[in-house]
């Protein structure tokens, strides 16, 4: 029953994106400025605003990306801002656009773990200003209020979803052995360029990750949730945004995991977690970072009903889940079909595909 719950990280760019290589092309025909890479609307985007995010993401890899990873990943950071400036355009017609007061509460509430110092650290490393972290909370607290009105306020999930959804799945209720419910802080001694937690903290060597993990251990112990915790800091591209879960995981799969992280969770209570883990790579028998395992619940064997709490709970957010993302497909679909968006950047990686095949 692992809930594989993925938000919308339309907004929230904020210290996780940015730049590199520089992939100079020419100019296609309509463009009237190769410094303009799109335009929604007629609002443009700047080559200088995808450099940023794309410098910031590749920030600290040990290796840089190749010529064709680093167009796809420019591609993928356009096609981002052009449907953030698309919900940005909807916003302000709906006036849910985030208010200065909005902005500077949630920049208080990042602010908060580091000391001043620390953050202007933070900011420098990632080649970010104040102003433009500002520019991108405004945009993640405006997509989330959109996102909110539009479509997960029209979500309703019926006692009779539910028990259909239940029948039709009943087998994957019965537990043929007893399962773990686990959830992980992860930490890694080399930086994963494609990871976003909601703090954008990297660790960027083990000096850095061993400091790391024990200083998320002690926000544990000093009474911090570790969904929370795992959603800002963890490294874990797969379960971060999930809080660290990662679902349930019957008996026998635990007794093949590492020995480390076998023995930590059987002296575990339900609620209880951990202390540091060193993950080590199985094949080069290297130390690739470390981890914090937490015992959500241990569930024995035998059929579920659908009278658990639990598991209607599951079940809800199941359809929830699915019906959110459906929706918001559909939703930026049709956005795309109202909008007037010229993506320069994508008809000359056509362009140049096509004259060097000749």
């Amino acid at each position: 029953m692992n809930r594989n719950y993925q938000t919308l990280q339309t907004g929230a760019f904020a210290l996780i994106l940015a730049a590199g290589l520089l992939f100079t092309l020419g100019c296609p025909s309509r463009q009237t400025s190769p410094d303009v890479m799109a335009k929604v609307n007629g609002k443009k985007i700047q080559r200088s605003e995808v450099e940023k995010y794309f410098d910031n993401q590749t920030a600290g890899s040990p290796q840089q990306p190749t010529e064709e990873q680093a167009t796809s990943l420019r591609l993928n950071i356009l096609k981002e801002l052009i449907d953030n400036e698309m919900l940005m355009q909807r916003a302000e017609k709906l006036g849910l656009l985030a208010t200065n007061e909005e902005v500077e509460q949630k920049l208080n509430e990042i602010k908060a773990p580091y000391t001043q110092e620390e953050f202007d650290k933070r900011m420098k490393e990632r080649k970010i200003t104040l102003d433009d972290f500002k520019r991108d909370l405004r945009r993640s607290i405006t997509v989330e209020k959109v996102t909110n009105k539009e479509i997960t306020s029209k979500i309703n999930i019926t006692d009779a979803d539910i028990t259909g959804y239940y029948n039709a799945h009943k087998a994957e209720f019965n537990l043929i052995e007893p399962q773990y419910h686990l959830a992980h802080l992860m930490v890694t001694t080399t930086p994963n360029p494609q990871l976003r937690n909601q703090k954008s903290d990297k660790a960027q060597n083990e000096a850095d990750a061993r400091k790391k993990i024990q200083t998320l251990l002690n926000r544990l112990d000093s009474g911090e949730d570790f969904a929370t915790v795992a959603m800002n800091y963890s490294e874990d591209p797969e379960s971060t945004s999930n809080g660290g879960d990662l679902g349930l995981m019957p008996q026998s799969s635990l007794q093949q995991t590492d020995p480390a992280t076998r023995d930590a969770v059987s002296k575990l209570k339900p609620g209880q977690y951990s202390g540091v883990i060193s993950v080590v790579d199985p094949n080069s028998k290297k130390l690739v970072g470390f981890r914090i395992v937490k015992l959500l619940a241990k569930e024995p064997a035998g059929q579920r009903d659908l009278s658990d709490p639990r598991v209607q709970q599951f079940v809800r957010d199941q359809l929830r889940d699915r019906r959110e993302q459906l929706l918001k497909a559909a939703y930026f679909e049709v956005m795309h079909d109202q909008a007037k968006v010229d993506n320069y950047y994508a008809e000359q990686i056509l362009k140049t595909s096509a004259t060097a095949g000749k």
